[in-house]
């Protein structure tokens, strides 16, 4: 197959032992590399930042490690794609020249992360609440990251296009939360890359709501599949008490019938779903009210009070305080339907009574 088709290299989608790439090598004369390698290769492609560059040198090395002392052995007075390059080294002395890169390579991740958990505790003492965007790789996470934001983070239909977190303040209803993009996740993603991008992903840790993205338009097999990749994953990271909104993405690529079909099929494998399209920002207000339900405990109410001259300076500050639905004024009286946090509702509450007015909460 390798010289009918003239390639370059072979790739597995799994696991390969040192001894099995270097046979596969002999037997084709090109590089072979499995799952593990190829993950790191599309990885050293994407990584723009420091940090993301640094994480995956260290899994590079700490692979590298695993497999030292054979493929010493193996590239004595070898030839084979991939095997060659290390020269006269003893295995004890390559692996310890590796152990010290990796050292280094720690340390400076360690001060990285010291400098991440200084601006959490900051955005903690400011009063933010965090919203972390998770979900399988090319889900549209920096899709809905830009939409939200007005900013233009990397978008690309290949995996991975989002290697390092960004954070940025978002706000509506006249509250500000910090909104991080993170890195998708992957099917049979190796323990070792996960804990080599573990000060990445605890980004997902410390947010107070995880935005849980689905790419709608797939056959259902393959969603049902992705959602239980990015739930046990979620859960290995130690995420999985956090509360948890999931966008059901790209439904514009959708028929309205199948979305009706396939939300049935889903409704007791995901937690609040919410259908949307990031990129047409389709139903953006409907996921902002729910994380406004979620994080600021969001509840509808409506009150009517009668037309004053103190009415004016209360209804801007209903404006302002609260998410507003309805406001229809009458001949002698206003009416007003909004939802807000309890804190602020008896707020309006307490105003309305003042101001003689009729006041009750609404049904979830």
């Amino acid at each position: 197959m390798v010289e009918e088709k003239e390639a370059k290299k072979v790739i597995f989608d799994n696991s390969l032992r040192t001894q099995q790439t270097y046979n596969l090598a002999k037997a084709t004369h090109v590089e072979v590399i499995d799952r593990f390698q190829l993950i790191l290769e599309i990885f050293t492609t994407r990584a723009t930042t420091t940090e993301a560059q640094l994480q995956i040198q260290l899994a590079t090395l700490k692979n590298e490690l695993k497999h030292a002392k054979e493929k010493v052995r193996l590239s004595r007075g070898s030839e084979q794609p991939g095997f060659m390059g290390l020269g006269v080294y003893e295995a004890d002395v390559y692996r310890e020249a590796i152990k010290r890169q990796v050292q280094t390579i720690r340390k400076k991740l360690t001060q990285i992360r010291e400098k991440r958990v200084i601006q959490r505790a900051r955005r903690a003492e400011l009063g933010f609440l965090t919203i972390s965007l998770a979900g399988y790789t090319s889900s549209g996470k920096s899709t809905l990251f830009n939409a939200l934001t007005q900013e233009e983070a990397r978008v690309d239909k290949a995996l991975f296009t989002t290697l390092s977190t960004q954070t940025r303040i978002i706000e509506f209803s006249n509250r500000n939360f910090l909104l991080t993009d993170t890195v998708g996740f992957i099917d049979r993603l190796p323990i070792s890359l996960i804990e080599a991008f573990q000060s990445t992903l605890e980004e997902t840790i410390f947010s107070d709501l995880i935005v849980l993205l689905v790419d709608f338009s797939e056959p259902i097999g393959s969603i049902e599949k992705k959602v239980s990749v990015c739930l046990e994953t979620i859960e290995r990271l130690g995420a999985s008490g956090i509360p948890m909104i999931t966008a059901l993405n790209k439904i514009d690529l959708v028929k309205p019938e199948e979305r009706e079909e396939k939300l049935n099929l889903l409704k007791d494998k995901v937690k609040n779903p919410i259908l949307l399209s990031a990129k047409r920002q389709i139903n953006l207000n409907e996921l902002k009210k729910n994380v406004l339900r979620v994080l600021e405990n969001y509840s509808k109410a409506q009150f009517r009070v009668p037309l004053s001259g103190n009415i004016m300076p209360f209804l801007s500050w209903v404006h302002q305080k609260t998410d507003l639905h309805k406001e229809e004024f009458k001949s002698d009286s206003v009416e007003v339907v909004f939802e807000a946090n309890q804190s602020v509702i008896e707020q309006v509450k307490r105003k309305v009574h003042d101001l003689n007015g009729e006041f009750q909460t609404c049904p979830s």
